[in-house]
C-alpha cells in the first residue's frame, strides 16, 4: 500500500479522487455566455479508519471500494491524537475551470498559480481544505472557422488548438484576441467521530 500525508499533505498534493475511490459522488455543470464559458464538478467519498499506529503515525484507511490504503499523518497534521478506528474521513474535490475571451487583449502572456492551505486549530477535530488556482492568459494567432478551431500560443511559444463547437462562441473570437484560463482545484478534509457504542440495557432484577 502506498504511504501518502493525511490532511495536510494530501490537500496540498491534491491526489485525485478517483484514486481515492472507484465509487465516488460525482456532480457537474456548465455554463457559457457570450465570450465566456465554465464548468465545475465535485467528487464527493467518505472512508473508514481501520487501524492506527501512533508510534509511525501510519493509518490505515478502508475505502468506498473495500479497499484499505495507508497514510502518513506527519508533524504537520495537528490533533493526530484525536483520530480513532471507526472513525470516517469525509473527502470533497472540486475542479473549475473558466475561459474568457478578452478582445484585442494587451496582457502578458504567461502563467500564475495561488495555493492556500487551512488546518484545524488546535484541539478541534482533524480537518484540512486546500486550493489551488491557475491563471493562464494566450493570444489568438489563428482562427479556422470551417474546422471550428481556434489556435492560441503560450508563453512558451506552443501553438494549441482548441476545438470550439459553438459557432456563435466561434464568431466572437478574432486574431489578436486573447484567452483568459483559470483553473481552481479544492480539496476538503474533515473527520466524523466513530457512534460511541450502544450500551446494553442492565437486566432486570
Amino acid at each position: 500500500m502506498r504511504s501518502l500525508t493525511i490532511l495536510a499533505l494530501i490537500a496540498t498534493a491534491f491526489i485525485s479522487p478517483l484514486a481515492l475511490a472507484q465509487k465516488p459522488e460525482v456532480t457537474g455543470a456548465v455554463g457559457t455566455a457570450p465570450g465566456k464559458g465554465a464548468a465545475v464538478a465535485v467528487v464527493s467519498a467518505t472512508a473508514t479508519v481501520e487501524a492506527i499506529d501512533a508510534k509511525t503515525r501510519a493509518i490505515t484507511l478502508k475505502m468506498p471500494n473495500g479497499n484499505s490504503r495507508t497514510v502518513i499523518a506527519g508533524e504537520e497534521v495537528r490533533n493526530f491524537d484525536k483520530i480513532k478506528v471507526g472513525d470516517k474521513v469525509n473527502m470533497k474535490y472540486a475542479e473549475a475551470m473558466t475561459l474568457e475571451l478578452k478582445k484585442e487583449g494587451k496582457a502578458v502572456v504567461g502563467r500564475t498559480q495561488t495555493t492556500s492551505l487551512e488546518r484545524a486549530k488546535p484541539g478541534d477535530t482533524p480537518a484540512a481544505i486546500a486550493k489551488r488556482e491557475t491563471t493562464a492568459t494566450v493570444d489568438v494567432v489563428n482562427v479556422d472557422a470551417q474546422k471550428k478551431v481556434v489556435s492560441v500560443k503560450t508563453a512558451k511559444g506552443e501553438i494549441i488548438d482548441l476545438p470550439i463547437q459553438d459557432p456563435e462562441q466561434l464568431k466572437l473570437i478574432k486574431k489578436g484576441d486573447q484567452v483568459q484560463a483559470t483553473y481552481t482545484e479544492a480539496l476538503a478534509l474533515s473527520l466524523e467521530p466513530a457512534a460511541a457504542p450502544v450500551s446494553a440495557p442492565a437486566p432486570k432484577k
